[in-house]
């Protein structure tokens, strides 16, 4: 009797197990829906002897039905003041992505070979730039329940669907309740971690949360990138025209 009641119990407890991809989709519904998004940003780069310099940028963003676009620019220190990010990223197919050098008065185009490069010296890859999309990564099996810094969290295994991406594999710690990304581990080609993101505050608009703060730290070289967003607000009524290639120029 007491095996039938446990097997019973089991089966109730597998039936409302979520799957890796149950997980990362919740958490990608959470995050979508803001239409479009306006704020500062400000990157700190800290290198491995505690040294830090600060950028300030704008960044733009577009929600679509393919593809989000987002346009950054740089507004200090004077030797990156003028540098655009413009980014076309899509559902089914690798992101198109420009950089333009006011230095230079060129475009870049970054080629999805290169997506695993660092962005602008810092520990931030082109590919990490990338909004999150569930159909850009494969799921299997069930989310683990753990714990992080005493909170309830599912943790997740996710592995990119492209062949150029710089990760063979992303573990994701996603809070219980809300199912928003609190930590990833990134591993590089060589299957070893190389890159931890914490992802600390977040912004709420109605029902939408929006990411503040993401630290990224790069356990191969002890360097560290801070991004920080203020200021923000949605649903500007942005339109498709405010991120063409051309305003890299301009």
């Amino acid at each position: 009797m007491l095996k039938i009641i446990i097997l019973a119990l089991l089966m109730i407890v597998n039936l409302h197990a979520l799957s890796n991809y149950e997980v990362a989709k919740k958490s990608e519904n959470v995050m979508n829906g803001f239409e479009d998004s306006i704020s500062k940003m400000q990157m700190t780069l800290i290198n491995a002897r505690g040294q830090k310099k600060v950028r300030l940028m704008t960044m733009k963003v577009l929600e679509g039905e393919d593809e989000d676009k987002s346009l950054m620019e740089f507004l200090s220190p004077a030797d990156v003041r003028g540098t655009k990010f413009l980014s076309y990223e899509h559902v089914n197919k690798d992101d198109d992505q420009w950089l333009y050098l006011p230095a230079l008065k060129r475009v870049k185009r970054i080629s999805s070979r290169n997506k695993s490069g660092a962005f602008m010296g810092s520990e931030f890859s082109y590919e990490d730039l990338s909004a999150f999309n569930v159909k850009k990564y494969k799921y299997e099996g069930d989310a683990e329940k753990v714990s992080l810094d005493g909170k309830d969290m599912y943790n997740i295994l996710s592995k990119p669907v492209s062949k150029y991406s710089g990760y063979t594999k992303l573990i994701s710690w996603m809070d219980k309740d809300t199912f928003l990304v609190k930590k990833v581990e990134y591993y590089d080609r060589k299957k070893q971690l190389l890159k931890i993101a914490y992802f600390d505050r977040y912004k709420k608009f109605g029902h939408i949360y929006r990411i503040s703060r993401i630290t990224m730290k790069n356990i191969q070289n002890d360097k560290t990138t801070i991004l920080v967003w203020s200021d923000e607000k949605i649903k500007n009524g942005l339109k498709k025209k405010d991120f063409h290639k051309r305003y890299l120029k301009k």
